[in-house]
């Protein structure tokens, strides 16, 4: 596998708990880098050929020390390096300009998290007052919005839009609190992974544990076990017992693989991916961890309406 982008969750922890949040952000959440630990991350990205580093979570800024560092170390290496907030620290304009100014001439992305899940606007005054700043300082920024369920108009690939939003990916939290909201389609229909590339996915996730993710919950590897160059070559998604299916024929054909019980609709492809790993996670437990991103412990705490 050729890697060209790792985006490295700085932190499973967040300030929210939104609905549609995949891997279950919130307060209650545990696992964060050290800058020893970064440090290593990087140097292993660059022995790969990595190009991209994003630096995410989570809420990355609540580790405003680690990732302030990890951003000059990123840059300092050569790699481009992007970071995805939720913008909870641009009060105003001048402390926005405050938090960013230390960036300036390292970023090359910034994503801003704005929508009806953060606050109670698509655009916050947050992502205001962070565009304000970051262009002031010269740091190009984008907007990641996603639409409520079923919006009109929204797009199924999630990304950084401005206007409009993407439509929810009904994994994680998202299956927990939104799916009752969603029409549902023919389980049959999820033939392939309308999201990732898996056979070249291009850029890969690494959370806090050293999980290295080819989609949220669907491990290759764990880069402080093994080095992320011998992880990548070994990569062969034909012979992955989740991936083969997942590759030839989507959710589905994962479903049929392993006989799973199954309803017979679903909300998307995300939907019957999420419920299938589900049934198979003791059965597969070192591909689809850790439990952080399957709500453990975390659950019992939530209830459907989000209270």
């Amino acid at each position: 596998m050729k890697l060209s982008g790792l985006h490295v969750l700085l932190t499973y922890q967040c300030l929210f708990e939104c609905d549609h949040c995949f891997v279950w952000g919130s307060p209650r959440q545990e696992g964060a880098l050290t800058l020893d630990q970064v440090g290593e991350i990087l140097r292993q990205a660059r022995a790969a050929g990595v190009e991209w580093i994003y630096f995410e979570g989570g809420e990355p800024f609540l580790y405003y020390a680690t990732l302030l560092a990890a951003v000059k170390q990123a840059s300092a290496m050569g790699f481009r390096v992007g970071v995805v907030s939720n913008a909870y620290w641009a009060h105003s304009p001048d402390d926005a300009l405050a938090c960013l100014r230390p960036f300036s001439g390292l970023l090359e992305d910034l994503s801003i998290s704005s929508d009806l899940y953060h606050y109670s606007q698509q655009v916050s005054r947050q992502a205001l007052a962070a565009q304000d700043a970051a262009g002031k300082l010269g740091i190009p920024i984008g907007v990641i919005s996603v639409c409520q369920p079923e919006t009109p108009g929204a797009s199924p690939v999630a990304g950084v839009v401005t206007g409009g939003g993407a439509a929810v990916m009904y994994r994680g939290r998202a299956v927990q609190r939104l799916v009752s909201q969603a029409a549902t389609h023919p389980w049959q229909g999820f033939d392939a992974c309308p999201h990732e590339d898996l056979r070249e996915p291009g850029r890969v996730h690494l959370d806090p544990l050293g999980n290295l993710h080819i989609c949220q919950g669907l491990v290759i590897g764990n880069l402080f076990e093994a080095p992320l160059d011998g992880i990548l070559a070994a990569y062969d998604p034909d012979h992955h017992p989740l991936l083969g299916p997942l590759a030839s024929g989507g959710p589905a054909a994962l479903v049929q693989e392993y006989a799973l019980p199954h309803a017979g609709a679903y909300a998307d492809a995300c939907h019957l991916c999420y419920e299938a790993r589900l049934l198979l996670r003791s059965r597969f437990p070192e591909c689809l961890k850790p439990g952080q991103m399957y709500g453990e412990n975390l659950i019992d705490a939530e209830s459907p309406a989000g209270g």
